[in-house]
């Protein structure tokens, strides 16, 4: 009877833990919003750059090392 309880139980907790969450989350404000916009833009921006370096960088070494075959 115990195994049965303790398997009634992880759902409960699941529950109870997502509905304390959804109600201590508030909607950003616009200030909040703009900053994380920023940041995500940055991220991307930075992301991108290192990116296009690697493939600026990786491409011709490899055909110089493989002999573009």
């Amino acid at each position: 009877m115990s195994d049965v309880q303790d398997l009634l139980e992880i759902p409960r907790d699941f529950v109870k833990d997502g509905t304390q969450f959804l109600t201590r989350c508030t909607k950003p404000d616009k200030r909040e919003f703009i900053q994380i916009s920023k940041a995500v833009g940055v991220g991307f921006l930075v992301m991108g750059a290192i990116g296009y370096l690697i493939k600026l960088i990786h491409i011709p070494v490899n055909n110089i090392l493989v002999g573009a075959a």
